[in-house]
């Protein structure tokens, strides 16, 4: 696969949300969406204006959005529930582990503005627990998809698999480079390029920053390989293993705490299965701050391309 390192196609992953929703509405009658009085900013305003009769808005209530949207699967519809990535498992955790997890209900909850990009808003709407909330439930799924296209096609795979998903994306105009014919293989990554010196497992908008770090290294004879874990539960196994097996080292790449969430669920596959070298560029048990410019914040908190291609060279020289 040959990208555009020098000027990708920018687009919003929560546009990709929001156009998914607005293509499965036209066809599943029973898609509902709600939201918690950030509908113009998670661009759950689109569905609203397509199909005022099918959107609720409880305000800033997250924790009765959850239990609304339980509700609502009980009668057979198929509740989408989004808002901030903070807002959307943080305060409301009691009521997804209740109502949703433990029932196993067939409620979507889609999380924008994750992660240290939303920039100016700072510490309190900058999640970086969230995927560690959401994927220590039984029965949820979590996919955290790495473009517009991935999002809009884990969001239409959600929609029709029955069963509790959390899907994170973000803010910010970011890479658009994958396939958005290509199929969306659940719970199965995606190799971007292939490597034997070293692997970089990367989630989010993270994969972007590895695969420049990756065509970097390249140049100096140091073959990355890099690998898509869009889906953080359940985690590819078999994926993981093959990388250890193949390459000797494994670096996740993540915009969360470096506990519980990307690397702590490939760790747990590696010290299980096949014990390898690893190391982790994600954020350092530390809370965020305002910052105008999100690549100079990603640059500050050491998980940009410039971090990972200086860790893989660390790791090597050793």
């Amino acid at each position: 696969m040959k990208f555009n390192l020098d000027s990708p196609e920018m687009k919003e992953t929560r546009q990709g949300f929001a156009d998914a929703l607005i293509d499965a509405g036209k066809t599943n009658k029973d898609l509902v969406v709600l939201g918690a009085d950030v509908s113009g900013s998670v661009k759950t305003n689109l569905f609203r204006d397509a199909y005022p009769d099918r959107f609720i808005s409880v305000g800033i209530a997250e924790q009765d959005m959850m239990g609304t949207a339980a509700g609502l699967a009980l009668a057979g519809k198929i509740p989408v529930a989004s808002a901030y990535g903070e807002f959307a498992t943080g305060r409301p955790f009691d009521q997804i582990r209740q109502s949703i997890a433990y029932s196993e209900m067939n409620v979507k909850i889609c999380a924008s503005h994750c992660g240290i990009t939303v920039g100016p808003d700072g510490a309190t709407h900058q999640s970086f627990e969230d995927v560690a909330l959401m994927r220590v439930l039984p029965n949820m799924n979590v996919i955290t998809p790495c473009d517009y296209n991935q999002t809009y096609r884990a969001v239409k795979l959600a929609i029709d698999t029955h069963g509790p998903f959390y899907i994170r994306f973000y803010r910010e105009n970011s890479p658009n480079f994958t396939d958005i014919n290509a199929p969306f293989k659940f719970g199965k990554a995606d190799t971007i390029i292939d490597g034997d010196d070293i692997t970089l497992i990367a989630s989010g908008l993270l994969v972007w920053e590895a695969i420049v770090a990756s065509e970097k290294l390249k140049k100096e004879g140091i073959n990355a390989r890099v690998v898509n874990m869009h889906t953080i539960k359940p985690i590819d196994k078999e994926t993981i293993i093959k990388c250890a097996d193949e390459t000797g080292m494994i670096i996740t790449c993540e915009d969360h705490q470096w506990t519980c969430g990307l690397f702590g669920a490939v760790a747990e596959v590696i010290v299980m299965h096949r014990p390898t070298k690893m190391d982790y560029i994600a954020i350092d048990d530390t809370f965020g701050e305002s910052g105008i410019i999100a690549s100079e914040l990603m640059n500050k908190y050491k998980i940009d391309r410039e971090a990972i291609y200086k860790k893989v060279k660390k790791h090597l020289k050793k």
